[in-house]
């Protein structure tokens, strides 16, 4: 059996998950609809899949403490993790004249949030 995380790690999960639902709710109040929240693969974890149109976006949400700390929560790296797990989901949330992208939400406190629409081009 696994120990419980502890204080800090708990308290980061708790700021990533209130960070997806705000980044739900501005998506939706842009015309989104949510269609799946934290989907896992062997890749890794996809935090949004949205649709609009016939746009399907697979989105990484990050969450800061403050807006400074933005320009640094996302890299490469990151979003080719996404993108390979988005390659496992596209056949599940989309279909043939559906156009794909991968796209960022940036969160923080005190500022709107910050939306990067085809953040990965690889």
């Amino acid at each position: 059996m696994k120990p419980p995380p502890a204080p800090k790690r708990r308290h980061a999960e708790q700021r990533g998950r209130a960070g997806e639902e705000e980044a739900a709710l501005h998506l939706r109040r842009h015309g989104w609809a949510i269609l799946a929240t934290r989907v896992r693969t062997p890749a890794g974890e996809v935090d949004l899949v949205a649709r609009r149109d016939t746009i399907v976006a697979f989105v990484e949400v990050k969450t800061r403490a403050s807006a400074a700390e933005l320009d640094y929560a996302i890299d490469a790296r990151r979003l080719a993790r996404v993108a390979a797990a988005a390659e496992i989901l596209i056949p599940r949330f989309t279909g043939p004249d559906d156009d794909i992208r991968i796209d960022v939400i940036l969160i923080a406190p005190g500022v709107p949030p910050r939306h990067i629409e085809n953040a990965w081009c690889g």
